[in-house]
């Protein structure tokens, strides 16, 4: 097959691809299927009600839990353009992905994973002002800026995202059904599929992994380095901890976000076998959604607080 035919089959639309199986065993297949769905079902929950609890409480409408809500609903969206097709392809036979369904998927992928990483970093500018300008917070943080911020994160991922996934997909490839090593349509599997020279694509997806994940990662360690010093001045243990207690569950999530991240995309394309990709994705795909709501609940007294009052305001009214 020529390039020429492989280009005239993607344009097409005749090429699909397939994931590859976890298992072939039904069983393992079914214990997988409940156990991926149990962790979806709790990552929905656990978001949704991080995002119902800030909503109905007027305490918790500060620019610092309007970012928390961002980021909740974020991790909605983002689960959900993965796992459903996960869970579909996970029983029985594999089921083929039209290739405009897999760009789509590579593009939302992309725009909210993106605008994840940018929103942590406004958190930690967020955390950085509120401890180390508290006087001028509300002059600075205002509802106006904290808007225009989760904005720009959306708007600077469109811009990233937008342009590569179209660079790739007009790429040429290979055949008429085409094996991921993956669960979902991310950009090095997809590569590795290309029957034509990807240094482009490669060089433009380093500089792209660049601006989403080192250089927010940077701006959150030189707010946390002011931040530090801010904390260690002040005179009382209590007061030092309260504002520790304020940034850790940020950090929490910043290390396993950007941990996982960097693996993935900060390595030589043929360094690590293709299997490892797919358990670092599940990291991020399941477990740094799920321990998000855990986390902020857990290590935030105000969100905990205000869920417990929600609550029990809920069951109260029930039992009427």
């Amino acid at each position: 097959m020529s390039p020429s035919d492989t280009i005239h089959l993607n344009q097409s639309g005749s090429t699909e691809f397939v994931f590859q199986m976890f298992t072939s065993s039904p069983n393992i297949q079914t214990l997988l299927f409940c156990f991926f769905l149990f962790l979806y079902i709790m990552i929905i929950c656990g978001n949704s009600a991080i995002i119902w609890t800030i909503y109905i409480n007027t305490n918790l409408h500060t620019p610092m839990y309007f970012f928390l809500s961002n980021l909740s609903f974020l991790e909605i969206c983002y689960t959900t353009t993965l796992i459903p097709l996960m869970l579909a392809n996970i029983m029985g036979k594999r089921k083929p992905i039209p290739f405009a369904a897999c760009a789509t998927q590579l593009f939302f992928f992309g725009t909210l994973g993106s605008t994840d990483c940018f929103l942590l970093a406004v958190m930690a500018y967020d955390r950085y002002v509120a401890i180390c300008h508290p006087l001028q917070y509300t002059l600075i943080m205002t509802p106006q800026l904290c808007t225009q911020m989760v904005a720009g994160c959306l708007g600077l991922a469109l811009f990233l995202s937008l342009p590569f996934t179209a660079l790739v997909f007009n790429l040429p490839f290979c055949g008429h059904i085409l094996e991921i090593n993956h669960f979902f349509c991310d950009a090095p599997p997809v590569l590795y599929l290309v029957c034509a020279d990807t240094r482009v694509a490669q060089a433009v997806l380093y500089v792209i992994s660049i601006l989403v994940l080192a250089t927010p990662f940077l701006l959150i360690c030189i707010s946390y380095v002011f931040i530090a010093i801010t904390i260690l001045r002040i005179p009382s243990a209590e007061g030092r901890q309260r504002a520790f207690s304020t940034c850790s569950s940020h950090l929490t999530v910043v290390l396993l976000q950007y941990g996982c991240g960097s693996m993935v995309y900060f390595r030589p394309p043929s360094s690590t076998p293709a299997d490892e990709d797919r358990y670092l994705a599940l990291v991020y795909t399941f477990v740094t959604p799920l321990l998000n709501p855990i986390i902020y609940t857990l290590r935030n007294k105000d969100v905990k607080n205000a869920l417990k009052k929600a609550m029990s305001k809920k069951a109260a009214s029930e039992n009427l």
